[in-house]
C-alpha cells in the first residue's frame, strides 16, 4: 500500500498525466505505482481493451483511482475454475478499455465491493454474488438480485460443480420474502405495479412510494425469468454459441451476436473480410433505424398522440419486410456468424437498401419536426422524466439515455472498430435529460443511421462474406465491444483448448439504463411512468439472464 504522501503525489500526478495524455493510461500508469498490480496465471482477455491484474486487498482501492482517472465503470463478470474464482471488472474512458481482474478462493471468495465508489456496481456485483457466492464487503445493499428461490442460497449456479438442470422442485415458492425500502410518513402509499402485466411485455415489478398521484419514490424488482443463458453457454461449440448470443434480447440480436464474434475472433485473432465487416454495420444500423422507429411511435402513444403511433409503426414495419426479404429474418437473427455474416448482398438489394434509405430520410425529416413542435404533445414530453446530468454519469447510462443528458460517447466513433474506425459517425447530443430529448435522438440516430448505411454501401468492399474459424489449441479468451442502438453492448467468450465455450458473459446497456428509470421519477406524477418507462426502454431478456 502507499503513504498518504506517496498517495497525494501519485493523484496530482495522474490528473496531469490524464489530462494530456488518457484516462486509461494515467490510470494504468498510476495502479503500477501504487504497488496494487500483481502478475497472472489465468487466461486474460483478448481485444481491444488493457488489461491490468490488481490484488484482492487493493480492488476497492483500484476503483477510487479509476474513478480519479475519469474512468466509467462498465461491466464485471466472474469465472470459476475450480479452487479459485477469478473476477473482471471494465472500465471505459475516452480513449478506450480497461480490463481489472484479480483472484479469490471459492472456499472464502470475498472482495471489497466498488459499488461506494461506482453506484452502477450494485446490481452487478449482487448478480455476481448470487451466482458464484462472492461476498462483496461493505456493499451498501447486500440484498440477492437475481436469486427469486429458484435456488437455495448456498447454491450458486454458475460454479462448475451447480448442474445445467439445477436442482427443480415442483413449485418454485413465492419470493415474497424479498424487503422492499419502505417509506413512512402521512399519506404516502405504496403502489405495486407487476411483475405481471396487462400487456404482453416481460415481467418487471415496480413498486411506488407516492403521495396522491406525486411519485416520490421508485424501486424495481427484476430477473423474474432467469434464463440460464450464462449456464447453458458451457459446453457449446462457436456456432452455438452466436446462435444464444443472438436470443439474448430479441431487439437486439445483431448487437448481441456482433459482441459475442467479437469476442471469438479476438481471442482467436481471426481476421474478418473488409466486405464482411461492412454487412455486419449495415445490419447493426437496420437494428437501430427498426428499433428507433417502433420507440418513437410508443413513446408518443403513451400519451395519446396516436398519429405518430401509426406514421412510426408503418416506417419500422417496412424496414422489418425488407430485412426478411434480404436477409432472411425481420429482426435478422442468425445474420452474423463466426468470421463474418450468413447472407450477401447483390445489386438488386443494395438499390433496395439505397431507396429504403431515401424513403425514411424523407419521412423522418418530415415527422419529426411535427412531434418537437406539436404544442400538445411536447406539454406531456418536455420537463418530464429529467435525469439530473450527474445522476446519469455516476449510473453509467449508454446509448440515446446518456446522450440525452449531454454524455457524448458512442463507441463507434470514440473507441472505433472496423468498419467504423473508417466512418465519421456523428453524435447527437442533447443536456436537458428529459423524455422530449430521449425522443429526439432517436429521431436524429434514424437520419445518422441511414447515412452510414449510404457509406458503407458506395462502395460495399469487394470479397468474400466470412472466413473460417478454427481451434488454436489453447486456452484462450476475448472481449468484444458493439455500439448496439441502446449503447454499448459488452461480450466476454472464454474457449477451452477443443474451442468449446468454458464461460460466456453478455452485458446488455440496460443494466445501467434500468437504474435511471428510478432516478427520473421524482417531480412526475403515476400517469407519467408508462412514457417516462418507454423513454428508457431497458431490456427485461437483457437484463434477466
Amino acid at each position: 500500500m502507499t503513504t498518504p504522501q506517496l498517495k497525494k503525489e501519485l493523484m496530482e500526478t495522474a490528473d496531469i498525466e490524464a489530462g494530456i495524455k488518457a484516462s486509461i493510461q494515467a490510470c494504468s500508469w498510476q495502479l503500477h505505482r501504487s504497488n496494487l498490480t500483481m502478475t497472472v496465471d489465468y487466461t486474460i482477455p483478448n481485444g481491444a481493451a488493457t488489461h491490468i491484474a490488481v490484488a484482492a486487498v487493493g480492488w476497492s482501492e483500484a476503483a477510487v483511482i479509476a474513478k480519479r482517472c475519469g474512468l466509467r465503470w462498465a461491466g464485471v463478470w466472474a469465472d470459476h475454475i475450480p479452487e479459485r474464482i477469478i473476477l473482471m471488472v471494465v472500465l471505459a474512458g475516452k480513449d478506450g478499455h480497461l480490463v481489472l481482474s484479480t483472484t479469490v478462493p471459492d472456499s472464502k471468495p470475498e472482495l471489497p465491493s466498488q459499488a461506494k465508489t461506482y453506484p452502477n456496481a450494485s446490481r452487478p456485483e449482487r448478480h455476481v454474488h448470487d451466482m458464484f457466492g462472492i461476498i462483496f464487503k461493505a456493499h451498501p445493499d447486500p440484498r440477492p438480485w437475481t436469486r427469486h428461490q429458484a435456488w437455495k442460497a448456498d447454491a450458486y449456479p454458475l460454479r462448475r460443480d451447480f448442474p445445467v438442470a439445477g436442482f427443480p422442485e415442483q413449485d418454485t415458492p413465492a419470493d415474497k420474502t424479498y424487503q422492499f425500502i419502505k417509506m413512512e410518513g402521512e399519506d404516502i402509499y405504496e403502489v405495486p405495479v407487476g411483475p405481471v402485466h396487462a400487456g404482453i411485455i416481460e415481467p418487471g415489478h415496480f413498486r411506488f412510494h407516492t403521495i396522491g398521484e406525486d411519485m416520490l419514490r421508485l424501486e424495481e424488482r427484476l430477473s423474474y425469468v432467469h434464463k440460464g443463458i450464462e449456464k447453458i453457454a458451457q459446453g457449446r461449440d462457436i456456432p452455438g454459441l452466436i446462435r444464444l448470443a443472438a436470443r439474448v434480447s430479441g431487439d437486439s440480436s445483431i448487437a448481441h451476436s456482433w459482441a459475442a464474434c467479437q469476442a471469438v475472433e479476438h481471442a482467436l485473432d481471426v481476421v474478418i473480410p473488409p466486405r464482411a465487416l461492412a454487412l455486419r454495420a449495415i445490419l447493426a444500423e437496420r437494428e437501430r433505424i427498426a428499433n428507433h422507429c417502433g420507440d418513437i411511435g410508443a413513446i408518443c402513444n403513451d400519451v395519446g398522440f396516436s398519429f405518430a403511433m401509426v406514421q412510426f409503426s408503418a416506417l419500422r414495419e417496412r424496414v422489418q419486410r425488407l430485412s426478411m426479404e434480404l436477409f432472411g429474418h425481420r429482426l435478422l437473427m442468425d445474420c452474423i456468424q463466426p468470421g463474418g455474416v450468413t447472407r450477401d448482398l447483390n445489386a438488386d438489394g443494395i438499390a433496395a437498401i439505397m431507396a429504403e434509405q431515401h424513403m425514411l430520410r424523407t419521412e423522418v425529416a418530415e415527422l419529426m419536426p411535427m412531434i418537437l413542435e406539436y404544442p400538445s404533445l411536447q406539454d406531456r414530453l418536455r420537463t418530464t422524466g429529467i435525469i439530473p446530468h450527474e445522476t446519469a454519469v455516476s449510473l453509467g447510462t449508454l446509448g440515446y439515455v446518456a446522450r440525452a443528458n449531454g454524455i457524448d460517447y458512442d463507441l463507434r466513433r470514440d473507441a472505433p472498430y472496423p468498419p467504423y474506425a473508417s466512418l465519421e459517425v456523428r453524435v447527437p447530443v442533447y443536456t436537458e435529460g428529459d423524455v422530449a430529448k430521449r425522443t429526439r435522438v432517436r429521431g436524429d440516430e434514424i437520419i445518422v443511421s441511414t447515412e452510414l448505411i449510404e457509406k458503407l454501401l458506395h462502395p460495399l468492399p469487394d470479397g468474400l462474406i466470412g472466413t473460417a474459424i478454427t481451434p488454436n489449441g489453447r486456452d484462450v479468451a476475448g472481449l468484444g465491444l458493439v455500439e448496439g442502438w441502446r449503447g454499448e453492448t459488452l461480450a466476454y467468450v472464454r474457449l477451452n483448448e477443443a474451442g468449446l465455450v468454458e464461460r460466456y458473459f453478455p452485458r446488455d446497456p440496460s443494466w445501467f439504463n434500468w437504474r435511471a428509470l428510478e432516478e427520473l421519477i421524482h417531480g412526475n406524477i403515476i400517469p407519467d411512468f408508462p412514457v417516462c418507462n418507454k423513454s428508457i426502454n431497458g431490456s427485461y431478456a437483457g437484463h434477466d439472464l
